[in-house]
Protein backbone atom coordinates (compact mmCIF):
# COMPACT_ATOMS: atom_id res chain seq x y z
CA UNK A 1 0.00 0.00 0.00
CA UNK A 2 2.99 2.28 0.47
CA UNK A 3 3.48 2.24 -3.33
CA UNK A 4 -0.12 3.41 -3.76
CA UNK A 5 0.40 6.31 -1.42
CA UNK A 6 3.64 7.33 -3.11
CA UNK A 7 1.95 7.33 -6.52
CA UNK A 8 -0.93 9.33 -5.11
CA UNK A 9 1.48 11.82 -3.55
CA UNK A 10 3.22 12.41 -6.88
CA UNK A 11 -0.12 12.77 -8.68
CA UNK A 12 -1.34 15.36 -6.17
CA UNK A 13 1.90 17.32 -6.47
CA UNK A 14 1.70 17.34 -10.28
CA UNK A 15 -1.96 18.35 -10.36
CA UNK A 16 -1.39 21.10 -7.81
CA UNK A 17 1.44 22.52 -9.90
CA UNK A 18 -0.90 22.81 -12.88
CA UNK A 19 -2.68 25.70 -11.17
CA UNK A 20 0.39 27.90 -11.56
CA UNK A 21 1.78 26.34 -14.77
CA UNK A 22 -0.96 24.54 -16.68
CA UNK A 23 1.27 23.80 -19.71
CA UNK A 24 3.57 21.52 -17.77
CA UNK A 25 2.74 18.00 -16.60
CA UNK A 26 0.36 17.42 -19.49
CA UNK A 27 0.81 13.69 -18.90
CA UNK A 28 -0.81 13.90 -15.45
CA UNK A 29 -4.08 12.03 -14.92
CA UNK A 30 -6.82 14.64 -15.08
CA UNK A 31 -10.44 14.12 -16.08
CA UNK A 32 -12.13 16.28 -18.70
CA UNK A 33 -14.34 17.77 -15.98
CA UNK A 34 -11.32 18.71 -13.86
CA UNK A 35 -9.55 20.20 -16.90
CA UNK A 36 -12.55 22.37 -17.78
CA UNK A 37 -12.80 23.60 -14.17
CA UNK A 38 -9.10 24.47 -14.18
CA UNK A 39 -9.38 26.28 -17.52
CA UNK A 40 -12.40 28.29 -16.36
CA UNK A 41 -10.64 29.23 -13.12
CA UNK A 42 -7.54 30.50 -14.91
CA UNK A 43 -9.64 32.37 -17.49
CA UNK A 44 -11.70 33.96 -14.71
CA UNK A 45 -8.57 35.08 -12.87
CA UNK A 46 -7.20 36.69 -16.03
CA UNK A 47 -10.48 38.54 -16.66
CA UNK A 48 -10.29 39.94 -13.09
CA UNK A 49 -6.71 41.21 -13.51
CA UNK A 50 -5.67 38.48 -11.10
CA UNK A 51 -3.03 35.77 -10.98
CA UNK A 52 -2.73 32.57 -9.00
CA UNK A 53 0.86 32.89 -7.80
CA UNK A 54 1.12 29.97 -5.40
CA UNK A 55 -0.82 26.81 -4.64
CA UNK A 56 -0.16 24.42 -1.77
CA UNK A 57 -2.11 21.30 -0.92
CA UNK A 58 -2.36 18.95 2.05
CA UNK A 59 -3.82 15.47 1.65
CA UNK A 60 -5.54 13.16 4.12
CA UNK A 61 -6.45 9.55 3.37
CA UNK A 62 -10.00 8.87 4.56
CA UNK A 63 -10.29 5.18 3.77
CA UNK A 64 -9.58 2.39 1.31
CA UNK A 65 -11.29 -0.71 -0.05
CA UNK A 66 -9.80 -3.60 -2.00
CA UNK A 67 -11.69 -6.05 -4.24
CA UNK A 68 -9.57 -8.70 -5.96
CA UNK A 69 -6.80 -6.66 -7.62
CA UNK A 70 -8.61 -3.30 -7.50
CA UNK A 71 -8.04 -0.85 -4.67
CA UNK A 72 -9.95 2.39 -4.17
CA UNK A 73 -8.46 5.07 -1.94
CA UNK A 74 -10.70 7.89 -0.75
CA UNK A 75 -8.88 11.05 0.27
CA UNK A 76 -9.36 14.78 0.91
CA UNK A 77 -7.30 17.68 -0.42
CA UNK A 78 -7.04 21.05 1.29
CA UNK A 79 -5.95 23.67 -1.24
CA UNK A 80 -4.56 27.03 -0.14
CA UNK A 81 -4.02 29.33 -3.09
CA UNK A 82 -2.49 32.78 -3.09
CA UNK A 83 -4.27 35.16 -5.46
CA UNK A 84 -2.54 38.36 -6.56
CA UNK A 85 -4.87 41.09 -7.77
CA UNK A 86 -2.96 44.15 -8.81
CA UNK A 87 -0.83 44.96 -5.74
CA UNK A 88 -2.82 43.02 -3.17
CA UNK A 89 -3.02 39.36 -2.19
CA UNK A 90 -5.63 37.13 -0.61
CA UNK A 91 -5.79 33.41 0.22
CA UNK A 92 -8.51 31.21 -1.25
CA UNK A 93 -9.11 27.81 0.33
CA UNK A 94 -11.13 24.78 -0.69
CA UNK A 95 -11.63 21.16 0.29
CA UNK A 96 -11.90 18.50 -2.39
CA UNK A 97 -12.82 14.85 -1.85
CA UNK A 98 -11.53 12.33 -4.39
CA UNK A 99 -11.23 8.60 -5.11
CA UNK A 100 -8.13 7.07 -6.70
CA UNK A 101 -8.44 3.62 -8.30
CA UNK A 102 -5.48 1.24 -8.53
CA UNK A 103 -5.29 -2.02 -10.48
CA UNK A 104 -2.59 -3.90 -8.65
CA UNK A 105 0.12 -1.27 -8.24
CA UNK A 106 -0.93 0.81 -11.26
CA UNK A 107 -2.92 4.02 -10.80
CA UNK A 108 -5.83 3.79 -13.24
CA UNK A 109 -8.14 6.67 -12.38
CA UNK A 110 -8.58 9.60 -10.00
CA UNK A 111 -11.88 11.49 -9.81
CA UNK A 112 -13.54 14.05 -7.61
CA UNK A 113 -16.50 12.93 -5.52
CA UNK A 114 -19.11 15.37 -6.82
CA UNK A 115 -21.69 16.34 -4.19
CA UNK A 116 -25.14 15.05 -5.10
CA UNK A 117 -27.04 18.09 -3.77
CA UNK A 118 -29.18 15.80 -1.63
CA UNK A 119 -31.63 17.90 0.35
CA UNK A 120 -34.71 17.33 2.38
CA UNK A 121 -37.91 16.75 0.46
CA UNK A 122 -39.71 20.07 0.35
CA UNK A 123 -42.78 21.33 -1.51
CA UNK A 124 -41.71 22.80 -4.85
CA UNK A 125 -43.18 26.20 -4.04
CA UNK A 126 -42.23 29.48 -5.62
CA UNK A 127 -43.30 31.17 -2.43
CA UNK A 128 -42.81 29.86 1.07
CA UNK A 129 -45.84 30.87 3.14
CA UNK A 130 -44.80 33.61 5.56
CA UNK A 131 -45.96 34.38 9.05
CA UNK A 132 -47.91 37.56 9.74
CA UNK A 133 -46.23 40.76 8.59
CA UNK A 134 -44.24 42.45 11.32
CA UNK A 135 -42.67 45.87 11.77
CA UNK A 136 -40.14 44.71 14.35
CA UNK A 137 -36.65 46.19 14.11
CA UNK A 138 -33.46 44.21 14.52
CA UNK A 139 -29.83 45.04 13.90
CA UNK A 140 -27.90 42.69 11.65
CA UNK A 141 -24.33 42.33 12.89
CA UNK A 142 -22.50 41.62 9.63
CA UNK A 143 -19.17 41.31 11.40
CA UNK A 144 -20.46 38.48 13.59
CA UNK A 145 -22.02 36.70 10.59
CA UNK A 146 -18.70 36.86 8.74
CA UNK A 147 -16.78 35.85 11.86
CA UNK A 148 -18.94 32.74 12.12
CA UNK A 149 -18.46 31.98 8.40
CA UNK A 150 -14.70 32.18 8.86
CA UNK A 151 -14.70 30.02 12.00
CA UNK A 152 -16.88 27.19 10.66
CA UNK A 153 -16.37 27.09 6.87
CA UNK A 154 -14.44 23.82 7.18
CA UNK A 155 -15.89 22.53 10.44
CA UNK A 156 -19.32 21.74 11.88
CA UNK A 157 -20.88 23.35 14.93
CA UNK A 158 -22.14 20.50 17.16
CA UNK A 159 -25.10 22.65 18.22
CA UNK A 160 -26.68 22.06 14.81
CA UNK A 161 -27.43 18.99 12.74
CA UNK A 162 -25.05 18.32 9.85
CA UNK A 163 -26.73 17.50 6.52
CA UNK A 164 -25.33 15.61 3.55
CA UNK A 165 -25.85 18.83 1.59
CA UNK A 166 -24.98 21.32 4.31
CA UNK A 167 -24.66 24.55 2.32
CA UNK A 168 -27.89 26.29 3.34
CA UNK A 169 -27.78 25.01 6.92
CA UNK A 170 -24.33 26.61 7.20
CA UNK A 171 -25.51 29.94 5.76
CA UNK A 172 -28.49 29.96 8.13
CA UNK A 173 -26.13 29.50 11.06
CA UNK A 174 -24.06 32.47 9.85
CA UNK A 175 -27.17 34.65 9.56
CA UNK A 176 -28.32 33.57 13.00
CA UNK A 177 -24.90 34.46 14.42
CA UNK A 178 -25.45 37.92 12.96
CA UNK A 179 -28.65 38.29 14.95
CA UNK A 180 -31.33 37.37 12.39
CA UNK A 181 -34.56 36.60 14.33
CA UNK A 182 -36.29 33.24 13.95
CA UNK A 183 -40.05 33.13 13.32
CA UNK A 184 -42.56 30.50 12.21
CA UNK A 185 -41.88 27.64 14.64
CA UNK A 186 -43.21 24.90 14.63
CA UNK A 187 -44.58 25.00 11.04
CA UNK A 188 -41.73 23.83 8.80
CA UNK A 189 -43.29 25.48 5.74
CA UNK A 190 -43.42 28.93 7.33
CA UNK A 191 -40.82 31.46 8.36
CA UNK A 192 -37.16 30.71 9.08
CA UNK A 193 -36.15 28.94 12.28
CA UNK A 194 -34.21 26.14 14.00
CA UNK A 195 -35.15 24.76 17.40
CA UNK A 196 -34.00 21.60 19.15
CA UNK A 197 -34.13 18.86 16.49
CA UNK A 198 -36.52 20.59 14.13
CA UNK A 199 -36.17 23.39 11.55
CA UNK A 200 -37.96 25.16 8.73
CA UNK A 201 -37.40 24.22 5.10
CA UNK A 202 -35.97 27.69 4.54
CA UNK A 203 -33.28 27.00 7.14
CA UNK A 204 -31.80 23.98 5.38
CA UNK A 205 -32.98 23.90 1.74
CA UNK A 206 -31.43 26.21 -0.85
CA UNK A 207 -34.60 26.48 -2.95
CA UNK A 208 -36.70 27.38 0.08
CA UNK A 209 -34.22 29.96 1.38
CA UNK A 210 -34.10 31.69 -2.00
CA UNK A 211 -37.88 32.17 -2.00
CA UNK A 212 -38.02 33.06 1.68
CA UNK A 213 -35.48 35.85 1.23
CA UNK A 214 -37.40 37.36 -1.66
CA UNK A 215 -40.81 37.26 0.00
CA UNK A 216 -40.50 37.29 3.79
CA UNK A 217 -42.31 40.08 5.64
CA UNK A 218 -41.07 39.21 9.13
CA UNK A 219 -37.94 37.82 10.75
CA UNK A 220 -35.07 37.22 8.33
CA UNK A 221 -35.59 39.27 5.18
CA UNK A 222 -33.61 40.05 2.05
CA UNK A 223 -33.72 42.76 -0.59
CA UNK A 224 -32.94 41.50 -4.08
CA UNK A 225 -30.11 43.46 -5.68
CA UNK A 226 -29.46 43.75 -9.43
CA UNK A 227 -25.77 42.83 -9.29
CA UNK A 228 -23.23 41.07 -7.12
CA UNK A 229 -21.11 44.21 -6.83
CA UNK A 230 -23.87 45.82 -4.71
CA UNK A 231 -23.49 43.22 -1.97
CA UNK A 232 -21.52 43.66 1.25
CA UNK A 233 -19.98 41.13 3.67
CA UNK A 234 -22.82 39.28 5.39
CA UNK A 235 -25.09 39.26 2.32
CA UNK A 236 -26.23 36.10 0.51
CA UNK A 237 -26.01 34.70 -3.04
CA UNK A 238 -28.31 31.91 -4.30
CA UNK A 239 -27.39 29.62 -7.23
CA UNK A 240 -29.43 27.76 -9.83
CA UNK A 241 -26.62 25.87 -11.56
CA UNK A 242 -28.78 24.38 -14.32
CA UNK A 243 -30.97 27.41 -14.92
CA UNK A 244 -34.09 25.26 -14.53
CA UNK A 245 -35.72 27.18 -11.68
CA UNK A 246 -34.56 24.84 -8.91
CA UNK A 247 -32.14 26.67 -6.61
CA UNK A 248 -29.40 24.36 -5.38
CA UNK A 249 -26.76 26.32 -3.50
CA UNK A 250 -26.29 29.24 -1.10
CA UNK A 251 -23.17 31.21 -0.13
CA UNK A 252 -22.35 34.13 2.17
CA UNK A 253 -20.22 37.11 1.19
CA UNK A 254 -17.19 37.48 3.49
CA UNK A 255 -15.10 40.04 1.57
CA UNK A 256 -14.80 41.94 -1.69
CA UNK A 257 -11.89 41.81 -4.12
CA UNK A 258 -10.06 44.76 -5.68
CA UNK A 259 -12.84 45.10 -8.28
CA UNK A 260 -15.53 45.29 -5.60
CA UNK A 261 -16.74 41.77 -6.46
CA UNK A 262 -17.82 39.38 -3.67
CA UNK A 263 -15.68 36.58 -2.27
CA UNK A 264 -17.77 33.93 -0.53
CA UNK A 265 -17.61 31.12 2.01
CA UNK A 266 -19.69 27.97 1.64
CA UNK A 267 -20.06 24.33 2.62
CA UNK A 268 -20.86 20.96 0.98
CA UNK A 269 -17.79 21.63 -1.14
CA UNK A 270 -16.20 23.61 1.67
CA UNK A 271 -14.77 26.87 0.36
CA UNK A 272 -13.29 30.07 1.75
CA UNK A 273 -12.78 33.41 -0.08
CA UNK A 274 -14.01 31.85 -3.32
CA UNK A 275 -14.92 34.10 -6.26
CA UNK A 276 -18.70 34.30 -6.28
CA UNK A 277 -19.35 33.15 -9.86
CA UNK A 278 -18.32 29.53 -9.12
CA UNK A 279 -16.94 29.08 -12.63
CA UNK A 280 -14.38 26.60 -11.30
CA UNK A 281 -17.09 24.34 -9.84
CA UNK A 282 -18.02 20.96 -11.30
CA UNK A 283 -21.66 22.05 -10.87
CA UNK A 284 -21.27 25.15 -13.08
CA UNK A 285 -23.11 25.23 -16.41
CA UNK A 286 -23.51 27.96 -19.06
CA UNK A 287 -27.16 28.23 -17.94
CA UNK A 288 -26.33 29.19 -14.34
CA UNK A 289 -28.50 31.83 -12.68
CA UNK A 290 -27.84 33.87 -9.54
CA UNK A 291 -29.91 35.84 -7.04
CA UNK A 292 -28.26 38.53 -4.91
CA UNK A 293 -29.79 39.37 -1.53
CA UNK A 294 -28.90 42.18 0.82
CA UNK A 295 -29.91 41.17 4.33
CA UNK A 296 -32.17 43.95 5.59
Amino acid sequence: MTDHYEQLKHLIEKRNYMFVDSKRNEDVIISEIDKKCLDRKLTSLHSRDSELVNSTVNAQVLGQQTYDHETKVEYALHYQQSIKQRRNFYIEESIQHRIATFNGNELMDDVEIIPSNVEETTPNLERIPDVEESEERWNYDRREAVRYAERWWNDYNPEFRKFTDNCTNFISQCLRAGGAPMVGNPNRSRGWWYQNKNWSYSWSVAHSMRWHLSGAKSGLRGKEMPSASELSPGDVICYDFNGDGRWQHTTIVVARDENGEPLVNAQTTNSRMRYWKYEDSTAWTPNIKYKFFRIT
